[in-house]
């Protein structure tokens, strides 16, 4: 439904205390915009210094920004210290994606003697097995497997195909994308003498609240423990948490991402898309990995941290492989050169390392 600026304003107040409104409170908003070229009656957002060109010529009926930008723009606003948070609570106001019927959908198969709210959805085809919990204001799309013993907690919001494997257990308010997997079996196997034998994984998966998992996303349940997701944890797509691992509150992680067994996650830290995470390793809260970074020891303090190279020109990228080939033969010159000179550096490569200089090495352009 419209409402004013002022009344955006007011709903906001609790938690944005600083936010003030320019311009005519009487505004009549009905929903959200681009900046560039806006809508008549919907409101924006400015949070990147590289947009204010846009600003100007704007036609939204108001616009989300910081006191610096406020003081040269004419217009309707709403003033606040971060913009950006400022307008995704806005948008959470004009959003309806979330709405549903209540209802179980005659195809779907509720086992018997389990009781659905009457305040919750069960979308077509889907199944909830035997001693399955589902909490009131849930929606469970269509396609969905709750299996046995499973909770899902209040306000859940489940999309198509989701597979949740038996006592997995969900907190409240979780977000579930199309296609997850949750409490699918995790990759544990030991070598015998005929090939490799599965070992059984006897724990389950376990679910806070505020929890937000992507489409495709696959969480193993536990070996013998539980995988554990804290509270306010938000999972991209296409991620792969394997069994054991434990993922501190309000960590995140972006897409393509994998987490090897019995790795521990940190709270609030951000994992970059593709980065890879060693099993049986620990990783410091407040914790920041750039995307394609492989993370094979344990982290113990906070910052940033990375390990991929950034796309460059091919030619460069040749050159600097070349040159990382051609690293051992200058470690063996360098050390002929401070054998000749009489130099002992605690850094020189083992004797049995040593000579490859003499052979000419190896590496080049012509190699790449």
């Amino acid at each position: 439904m419209p409402v004013t600026l002022g009344e955006l304003a007011q709903r906001l107040k609790a938690g944005m205390p600083e936010l003030e409104v320019a311009g005519d409170p009487a505004t009549v908003i009905r929903g959200v915009c681009t900046l560039s070229p806006g809508e008549p009656g919907c409101l924006s957002f400015l949070a990147n210094p590289r947009y204010r060109p846009q600003l100007a010529a704007t036609r939204a009926a108001a616009v989300v920004l910081s006191k610096r930008d406020a003081a040269g723009h004419a217009g309707n606003a709403l003033v606040a210290k971060d913009p950006y948070l400022a307008f995704a609570r806005i948008a959470a106001v004009f959003d309806r994606s979330d709405d549903f019927v209540p209802g179980v959908h005659p195809s779907a198969v509720v086992a018997p003697g389990l009781t659905i709210p009457a305040s919750s959805h069960v979308g077509a085809n889907s199944v909830v097995m035997e001693g399955a919990s589902v909490g009131g204001s849930v929606y469970l799309g269509p396609g969905c497997v709750v299996g046995r013993n499973a909770v899902i907690g209040d306000g859940g919001r489940i999309q198509g195909n989701v597979f949740i494997g038996d006592r997995v257990r969900i907190g409240k308010r979780v977000r579930i994308s199309a296609g997850a997997v949750l409490g699918s079996r995790g990759f544990g196997l030991a070598r015998g003498p005929a090939g490799w034998e599965e070992l059984p994984q006897t724990g389950t998966v376990v679910i806070g609240d505020d929890v937000e998992i992507g489409a495709g996303t696959t969480v193993d349940r536990g070996a013998l423990g539980d995988t554990v997701l804290e509270d306010g944890v938000k999972l991209d797509n296409q991620i792969q948490i394997a069994h054991n691992v434990h993922v501190g509150a309000h960590t995140v992680m972006a897409a393509f991402s994998g987490i090897a067994g019995s790795a521990r996650i940190g709270a609030r830290c951000m994992i970059g898309g593709c980065s890879c995470i060693n099993g049986h390793i620990e990783i410091a809260d407040e914790v920041v990995i750039i995307g394609f970074s492989m993370v094979t020891k344990s982290i113990t303090e906070k910052g940033q941290y990375g390990s991929g190279f950034p796309a460059q020109p091919a030619r460069e990228w040749r050159r600097g492989v070349a040159g990382v080939r051609r690293i051992g033969v200058m470690e063996d010159r360098l050390a002929e050169l401070e054998r000749r000179a009489g130099v002992i550096s605690k850094d020189a490569p083992p004797e049995a390392a040593r000579g490859r200089a003499a052979k000419g090495g190896e590496g080049g352009d012509e190699d790449v």
